[in-house]
């Protein structure tokens, strides 16, 4: 066990895959001497000059390129600077690599991850520091994960490199130099699709990842404080859903909220849920909540910190619900 960031743990996971499969490759703008914006790929091309390859500012040529290769046997892995622009892939994502199991009878798989940073943190504005999740949700055949910590983005990007369909994986900026312990090897890869319980609780359930997840620990000497004791959980992947999970500890707690750094209109967790209210139904003492960012674009440097769920007005919703 060794202590690693985020960042860390990605390019060792991104290493150990290309080292175990000569199919996986990596493609990206600024890949290869840069490392990437963040270095997620630092040194990777010394070690494979063919296989890291730096791409110009064509994303969605780029992004076709990488469902192509998939179809013919490749993994590729394509980082997107910043998942904001995973609009301009759109059609590649939804409308090529999601389709292309269900168009070929099961004929062909399209095994390629699509990668990058979402979320605020940095200061960097309407068009780097958006959540960009809730985009993808009602495109079937694609997978979509979401890691909090080193050591989970360490397996979940081994899990989704071997997976045989696409995948969507979200890191946060904000945590990519967060330091955690990681255990590397192969007992170590985090199957696609399982929550996690972080911390066991009796009074209320409540499910948020990444940064939101980040703020809510810093919440808890406060609430057990309080004599709130919360369930928390990761859910680490948003797509598919670990309703399992969740839905066994809501029949316990009686009450449910889900934190989301994304705008709260449209969001996945409205879907959650709604699907949650219809199987609980019984079990809930209240209404399910939700909190998410304000409805609208994300301002310029420290002002984007106001627009997303605060520490404060986390706790006061958790208080609200439980008293």
């Amino acid at each position: 066990m060794a202590e690693m960031t985020m960042i860390q743990a990605l390019n060792t996971a991104l290493k150990e895959e290309m080292e175990r499969d000569e199919n996986v490759f990596l493609m990206g703008e600024d890949i290869r001497e840069m490392g990437s914006t963040f270095g997620v790929t630092t040194g990777l091309y010394k070690i494979w000059p063919d296989r890291v390859i730096n791409t110009p500012l064509a994303e969605a040529g780029t992004a076709n390129m990488c469902v192509g290769a998939a179809l013919y046997g490749k993994r590729p892995v394509f980082e997107i600077m910043f998942a904001d622009f995973s609009t301009l892939i759109y059609d590649a994502i939804v409308n090529q690599a999601s389709k292309m199991r269900y168009m070929s009878h099961g004929k062909v798989c399209c095994p390629v991850v699509f990668r990058g940073p979402q979320g605020a943190g940095g200061g960097i504005g309407a068009h780097h520091s958006q959540t960009v999740d809730s985009w993808f949700m009602n495109a079937p055949g694609l997978k979509m994960v979401e890691p909090s910590t080193p050591q989970d983005a360490y397996g979940l990007m081994k899990a989704s490199i071997r997976d045989n369909n696409p995948v969507l994986f979200w890191e946060h900026k904000a945590l990519y130099r967060v330091p955690g312990d990681v255990q590397t090897g192969e007992d170590q890869i985090v199957p696609i699709g399982k929550a996690k319980v972080c911390k066991e609780g009796t009074d209320i359930t409540v499910v948020a990842g990444q940064l939101m997840l980040m703020r809510i620990f810093k919440l808890l000497p406060e609430l057990e404080k309080a004599g709130i004791s919360i369930e928390l959980i990761d859910p680490r992947t948003i797509k598919p859903f670990d309703y399992e999970t969740v839905e066994a500890s809501v029949r316990k707690t009686g009450r449910l909220l889900m934190v989301a750094e994304g705008c709260r209109e449209g969001n996945w967790t409205a879907d959650i849920a709604s699907n949650i209210g219809e199987t609980c139904y019984n079990a809930l003492k209240g209404p399910v909540r939700r909190l998410g960012a304000i409805d609208s674009p994300i301002p310029y440097a420290t002002a984007e910190l106001f627009m997303i769920p605060s520490e404060d007005s986390i706790a006061k919703t958790i208080k609200e619900m439980v008293k």
